[in-house]
């Protein structure tokens, strides 16, 4: 998948997961797009850990939405 694919697909991520999460949520397309990245490479090899996804299967957009909601209520956890 090429650069603008994965950005593109992690902005969708992102607004999902903000619009999933209540309270304050992060602002900006940057910090939404990286928030959708990093929720699908947690969900991911979190993923991975627990024997959902086989080593180097990528998570779909689903476990993608969770990761990214689990990283905003860590991250206002860590805020407060």
């Amino acid at each position: 998948m090429s650069i603008i694919g994965v950005l593109v697909i992690g902005l969708i991520v992102g607004l999902l997961a903000r619009f999933i999460t209540p309270g304050p949520n992060p602002r900006g397309i940057i910090v939404t797009i990286v928030i959708g990245v990093v929720g699908a490479v947690i969900a991911t090899y979190g993923g991975q850990a627990l024997g959902l996804y086989q080593i180097g299967q990528a998570a779909g957009f689903v476990g993608s939405v969770v990761g990214a909601v689990v990283l905003l209520v860590l991250l206002r956890l860590i805020g407060r």
